[in-house]
């Protein structure tokens, strides 16, 4: 196994939500993820038959799908945010974890960015978060600069539109991780005026990256990408028919990156 196969991994995910505003609802879905050293991407693609970048292939990761959409960007505009956080980026090691694509196509409600200083210490995560309009906003998660404590919530004021049952105004979000290694956790509470509405999250164990591993993912989740989107409008559907407050979409922020 190649250096480049070997820092990459699959997790096997058990994705969470729950929320607490009436009308309650709870449900959980399962989905690969990916998690890959952007610059090692096009390396990795030729290291797996079953994994292309920016080509179609059974499992494929495309620049269009992330960060600025344009193609050969992903540092760069990596990079980009972070200065605009105030934070000099020093060519440290950046890790992306997102839902490939299977079979062309894919949806990301949210991908994390984990960048890293040359030292290897934390420096930010930055949640890029889509919505089903077609929308996308990213949260750089940081402390002016400094290390990152992994086990240090973040919060941030949300200031983009994801889910038409959910008020955007004086929501906030408080993010906790966990180093992606063995296992990997990811934790969103959502409060509204300081309420609790909503606990999102996902957790999942490590599995090697080999094409043997994307095809047996294929036979046990052969419906992944496309579940994650029939999943949102079922549980959108769910709340209508229990009338939960509808809230039209405002338009979005002015900046993507917040």
């Amino acid at each position: 196994m190649s250096r480049t196969v070997a820092t990459a991994a699959l997790y096997d995910c058990r994705v969470v939500h729950r929320r607490h505003l009436a009308p309650a609802l709870r449900f959980r879905y399962r989905l690969l993820y990916l998690l890959v050293d952007i610059d090692q991407i096009e390396a990795l693609s030729r290291s797996l038959w079953l994994f292309s970048y920016n080509r179609f292939n059974l499992f494929s990761l495309h620049d269009r799908d992330h960060g600025g959409r344009r193609p050969g960007a992903l540092r760069a505009w990596a990079e980009d945010a972070l200065r605009a956080a105030g934070i000099v980026p020093d060519g440290g090691r950046i890790r992306l974890l997102c839902l490939p694509r299977l079979l062309g196509y894919a949806f990301n409600p949210l991908s994390l960015w984990y960048c890293e200083a040359r030292d290897g210490r934390l420096r930010a995560v930055i949640a890029e978060v889509r919505n089903t309009f077609g929308e996308r906003h990213s949260y750089v998660l940081e402390r002016g600069g400094a290390a990152i404590d992994w086990l240090q919530p973040i919060a941030k004021d949300k200031v983009f539109h994801v889910s038409p049952f959910l008020d955007l105004r004086g929501g906030r979000y408080r993010f906790r991780l966990e180093a992606p290694g063995e296992r990997l956790r990811v934790a969103i509470h959502e409060t509204l005026h300081g309420a609790a509405v909503l606990d999102a999250g996902m957790a999942g164990e490590r599995r090697a990256l080999s094409s043997g591993a994307l095809l047996r993912a294929l036979l046990g989740m052969p419906w992944m990408t496309v579940k994650v989107v029939v999943a949102i409008h079922w549980q959108a559907l769910r709340l209508f028919l229990r009338r939960a407050p509808f809230y039209p979409k405002p338009l979005p922020p002015s900046s993507e990156i917040s």
